[in-house]
């Protein structure tokens, strides 16, 4: 079970629901930068954060993963700071700092005490345009990224297995390539790329500032000013060009094995869309389906239909994630009781689906999910990093302030119907991947 968990578990997260937790001011540099500032003064520390609005799915056919080695590289020297010191410094003053790389964007942070804002602006502005690479970089963290891709995929037979859903999933759209790269262009990964990517694509125009804690809106505006403003934009920045996925015709099935599997499982993913600035209807009634369908292992549909009577499967559940500048999926899963085919588990899953159509959305369990998801949301909001995440997530994936304090009244306003339609919708399987996941292949899948 411990794989099928590592593989699945993140896409079941608890569902981001942002809202306004304290006074959010924002405001745009003269170079572009733009800038949020999340006020929270009950503790005396700040998280400094730079978004970019870039990610692995706008890499150069044949470059994947560039963004993620940059993202490494964001590290070495620059102008100002010798290879290493920010970490350091950050470190050194009491903070915490990292970075990370999604299909849509690259963020870098600091959490650090709010006497250190200006130490740490002063150092993230430094490498906004001021990266100094050298060869001998290159080799030595293009071996840590391939290391890394060993442990979190090759080590893994779900990541495995998920890495080829995907490129299933998306028939012409970048989201289909890993945001880690595939291992063969990861070896081939240059200087040159790594420099042509930073100069294409960094700069104030092309980045989100977002800083939250026990900060001023003006002091936040006057740091910015000194250390970011001065940095002129970056004239090859252009608007994002992304490929259309073309419409999808005929169901695509997955067939993985692997003597380290463990529990076999069945995961059938769905074209579906995104939230979408001035429209989140659909993704609002999207997100509750996925908690009405298979968001808790005792209560939901899933759960009465296939884990408890008559038991069919030792889990399973649905996902949503809707956070995403492109189209993305809907997902389900069975891990099935032992003496169950994949076949047999898939039938169940795909019977329970019919049988809620039918039946309809409980109103009493809807009101339920609304509350609890209110409840976490409230509780969330003692985590400043988690809302400036949430702030920077949703703007570099198409979203505006507007679209993140309205997300909480859209599902407030999704009904029982809605939630019907969108699945009726959505749950056409000429949009899906189903995949099969077993420790050897069974010889009467696909008979």
């Amino acid at each position: 079970m411990r794989q099928f968990f590592a593989a699945i578990v993140p896409a079941f997260m608890a569902i981001a629901l942002p809202v306004q937790a304290a006074e959010v001011t924002d405001f745009t540099l003269d170079n572009g930068l733009d800038v949020v500032v999340i006020e929270d003064h009950r503790a005396p520390a700040v998280v400094h954060m730079v978004w970019y609005r870039v990610g692995s799915a706008d890499e150069p056919p044949g470059k994947s993963g560039i963004a993620h080695f940059l993202e490494h590289l964001m590290f070495k020297a620059t102008d100002e700071l010798a290879s290493g010191e920010l970490s350091e410094t950050v470190a050194r003053n009491g903070g915490s700092d990292n970075a990370f790389t999604s299909y849509d964007y690259t963020g870098y942070f600091q959490r650090i005490a709010a006497d250190r804002l200006e130490l740490v602006m002063r150092m993230e502005a430094s490498r906004m345009d001021g990266l100094a690479l050298v060869e001998d970089d290159i080799e030595t963290e293009r071996n840590v990224v391939i290391e890394e891709r060993n442990q979190r995929i090759e080590n893994d037979p779900g990541a495995l297995f998920s890495e080829q859903r995907y490129a299933a999933q998306y028939l012409n759209h970048p989201y289909g390539t890993p945001v880690i790269g595939w291992k063969h262009e990861a070896h081939t990964l240059t200087l040159e790329d790594a420099v042509s990517f930073y100069e294409q694509h960094y700069g104030p125009n092309n980045a989100i500032l977002v800083v939250a804690g026990d900060v001023e809106p003006d002091e936040v505006r006057r740091l910015a000013e000194t250390y970011y403003g001065v940095i002129p934009p970056n004239p090859n920045v252009k608007p994002r060009e992304r490929v259309a996925e073309p419409p999808q015709l005929a169901e695509r099935r997955l067939v993985f094995s692997d003597p380290r599997v463990s529990d076999p499982y069945v995961v059938r993913t769905y074209l579906a869309p995104e939230r979408d600035a001035g429209a989140q209807e659909d993704a609002a009634a999207l997100t509750l389906l996925a908690q009405v369908l298979g968001g808790s292992p005792q209560t939901s549909v899933f759960a009465e239909k296939l884990n408890f009577g008559p038991p069919r499967a030792i889990y399973s559940g649905a996902w949503y994630q809707g956070r995403s500048l492109d189209d993305t999926t809907f997902g389900m899963a069975i891990v099935p009781r032992e003496g169950m085919s994949l076949e047999e588990a898939e039938a169940a899953m795909d019977q329970a689906i019919a049988e809620f159509l039918e039946e309809g959305v409980d109103a009493e369990d809807l009101a339920r999910i609304k509350m609890q998801i209110r409840s976490s949301e409230i509780y969330s909001l003692d985590d400043i990093s988690n809302v400036a995440n949430r702030y920077g997530s949703a703007l570099t994936s198409g979203l505006t302030i507007e679209d993140i304090d309205a997300w909480i009244p859209a599902l407030d306003a999704v009904t029982e119907e809605d939630i019907i339609a969108v699945a009726r919708k959505v749950f056409d399987r000429r949009n899906a991947v189903t995949g099969y996941i077993m420790p050897q292949m069974e010889t009467e899948v696909g008979q």
